[in-house]
């Protein structure tokens, strides 16, 4: 079943975003994913984690359920805690690639219908349908993968340390 027109673009961002932020992290130490600029901003585990808690809630509002146990640690409004409790990267990143799949998999199948339903809370939606949230969810991923891509720079551009 082709992509919805309505969700077309956005659906070519989730895949471009799903190898994009594979590969933006491929070289990071796991100390990398823990850093925390300024000794106060979201490391890089928890902003992978948070996108991949809003694709399992993105699939929820298209009728699909997924989840992973440590998925609140990332939820939106979610306080940043000691990073020792985040998942390890390879974790993280295992739960990005089955989520990304599952995604591709439903936006395929979403029928128009279950696209054009109304809702009254959650994130922005454009056209008040869940097809807006839908889209809206694909540009704050995108914010989010910029977030890791400066922040994998900043990191490697830090002085050692000692």
């Amino acid at each position: 079943m082709p992509i919805p027109a309505v969700i077309a673009t956005a659906a070519e961002n989730y895949r471009f975003n799903s190898d994009a932020l594979v590969n933006t992290v491929r070289e990071l130490s796991p100390e990398d994913w823990l850093v925390r600029p300024g000794g106060k901003g979201n490391p890089i585990a928890w902003i992978v984690g948070h996108v991949t808690w809003t694709r399992g809630r993105l699939l929820g509002r298209i009728g699909v359920t997924w989840s992973q146990p440590w998925l609140d640690l990332c939820a939106r409004g979610s306080k940043v805690e000691q990073t020792t409790q985040y998942p390890a990267p390879e974790t993280l990143l295992d739960a990005w690639r089955e989520v990304s799949g599952i995604l591709g998999d439903a936006l395929e199948n979403v029928s128009e219908d279950a696209l054009a339903q109304p809702v009254t809370q959650g994130p922005p939606s454009s056209d008040g349908k869940v097809s807006g949230v839908v889209n809206f969810l694909a540009i704050h991923e995108t914010q989010h993968l910029g977030q890791i891509v400066y922040l994998r720079s900043w990191i490697r551009n830090q002085e050692p340390m000692g």
